[in-house]
């Protein structure tokens, strides 16, 4: 996945969530030694051979150093922007980063910077129109790390699916809904795609780098379609189809946020002109990989010795999914 990094390359990932920590992983297979954040007192796992993380919460005024960074040659930021629509690793690190030798800064955005386009496509060159406040606030944090003067290059990306982040486990025990709204679509990419799109792109010489990338698969489609593969996958009964007419009343706040919209996004600039081979086309075959890893992983950890026992099993879709950009 991806060209191999400079030799001696140090990879600081701003985030170490979901996206983070499986580009931490990629990053540090190709022999780069890397730096997650986390927010919290303590870190989401132990630190591995080159790899360690490091608290930062401006808030709390916890803050890494400079001489903690010192030699950084990548950055990845997936934080999203702060209550006041700030992105605060630019407002907290910039002056740092400044003094840093990158060699590449990827910024983590979302194609709902584009807005409600009534099913229709966008590309890099549709003008941002965001409908919604965090889509607004992510596209000011973007523009902000654009014009920062650091080698930056943003992603847009649709909703995040992968081991974890599937339907399987809602389906499994029954809390999937099988929500038809004539015409709606919604655009996804496995996560090892974006992994894959960034590996791809900072391998590129600089002057190659476009500063705005949309990361999406190629099949933009119905949920009920993603859910319906989920459940064959499964060998599992699909809930009662609802019509979102009817049930629109019951939603929450956010699943009404991501009802409200409805485009499809191009990867085009991604796949023809950057030359990206998509390791999951599709969320078929993105559903087939997930689900074999989460199998995989909830094996593994049934058969690890009772020193971890205590720790939770992943189970197919142990997460509910698919998840929006941090």
């Amino acid at each position: 996945m991806g060209q191999a990094l400079p030799a001696g390359a140090s990879v600081l990932v701003l985030g170490g969530g979901y996206t983070g920590q499986r580009f931490a992983a990629a990053v540090g297979s190709l022999g780069a030694s890397v730096t997650l954040t986390h927010r919290g007192p303590e870190p989401p796992e132990a630190d591995a051979p080159g790899r360690r993380w490091l608290r930062f919460d401006p808030a709390a005024g916890a803050m890494p150093t400079a001489e903690q960074l010192a030699g950084t040659s990548h950055v990845l930021v997936t934080i999203p922007p702060d209550g006041e629509g700030r992105d605060p690793a630019l407002d907290a690190l910039g002056p740092v980063l400044r003094q840093l030798p990158l060699q590449w800064l990827g910024y983590l955005s979302t194609t709902g910077v584009y807005g409600d386009l009534q099913g229709a496509w966008a590309d890099e060159g549709t003008p941002p129109n965001p409908g919604l406040g965090r889509s607004r606030a992510r596209l000011a944090c973007e523009q902000a790390w654009l014009g920062s003067g650091l080698p930056v290059q943003s992603f847009r990306l649709p909703a995040i699916y992968g081991p974890g982040r599937c339907p399987f486990q809602n389906l499994l025990t029954g809390k999937g809904r099988l929500v038809h709204k004539p015409g709606q679509v919604f655009c996804r990419i496995h996560v090892d795609d974006i992994v894959g799109a960034l590996l791809h792109c900072l391998a590129l010489p600089p002057q190659h780098r476009p500063a705005v990338v949309n990361v999406s698969d190629d099949v933009p489609c119905p949920s009920s379609e993603t859910l319906g593969y989920g459940a064959h996958l499964l060998g599992c009964p699909l809930p009662p189809a609802q019509r979102y007419a009817d049930v629109v009343a019951s939603m929450g706040p956010m699943a009404l946020s991501f009802w409200s919209e409805n485009r499809r996004v191009s990867n085009r600039l991604l796949c023809q002109g950057l030359g990206y081979r998509l390791r999951y086309p599709s969320y078929r075959e993105g559903f087939q990989a997930s689900l074999a890893e989460e199998r995989q992983t909830a094996s593994a950890q049934a058969n690890a010795p009772s020193s971890t026992a205590g720790r939770p099993a992943a189970g197919p879709g142990s997460a509910q999914g698919p998840a929006a950009p941090a």
